[in-house]
């Protein structure tokens, strides 16, 4: 299913449309195993994401301003609060994730083919790639930190909303 991984990195599959689809959906890990369910409700001002782990139990919301100027959106996990922006300045897609009391992340690749890495000081904390599935419209999240595993799929969450248009 996916490629070989170092014992400690921990990998997940997930679908491309996962924003669109506006139901729940199961993020698998790379035995096939539904892990991590996102809960998506859509309300009149902004969008919400519920991250739950395979007992019910929530490990992150995410939740995205729609009144806003600049669109972010904001993330509860595991007790770390983060603001992911998109980068304004830059020729590649890239974003930045503002973590409350933590170090900052850096996001960045091409982020529409879902082809991209998340950075804290310059360390690959995760990898987001296509190319290891033969599945079309599903991608890969390599976690090398799997301490920050919610917050890194509630990052991958809230990438894919803020650059797919989900009209």
């Amino acid at each position: 299913m996916l490629r070989h991984r170092r014992k400690d990195h921990e990998q997940f599959r997930m679908r491309e449309d996962l924003i669109s689809i506006g139901d729940d959906y199961w993020i698998e890990n790379s035995s096939g195993e539904k892990v991590f369910k996102v809960d998506g409700k859509i309300a009149r001002l902004r969008d919400t994401w519920k991250l739950k782990n395979r007992d019910g139990d929530e490990v992150a919301v995410i939740r995205e301003e729609v009144i806003t100027i600049r669109d972010a959106i904001k993330i509860e996990a595991m007790g770390t609060k983060a603001e992911v922006k998109k980068a304004l300045v830059g020729i590649r897609d890239r974003f930045h994730v503002e973590v409350e009391h933590g170090h900052d992340l850096k996001v960045h690749g091409n982020i529409v083919d879902h082809e991209y890495e998340i950075e804290r000081h310059g360390d690959k904390v995760a990898e987001i790639s296509k190319k290891w599935f033969r599945v079309r419209d599903t991608y890969g999240v390599e976690v090398y930190d799997p301490s920050i595993t919610p917050l890194i799929l509630a990052i991958t969450v809230a990438v894919d909303a803020l650059s797919h248009d989900r009209g």
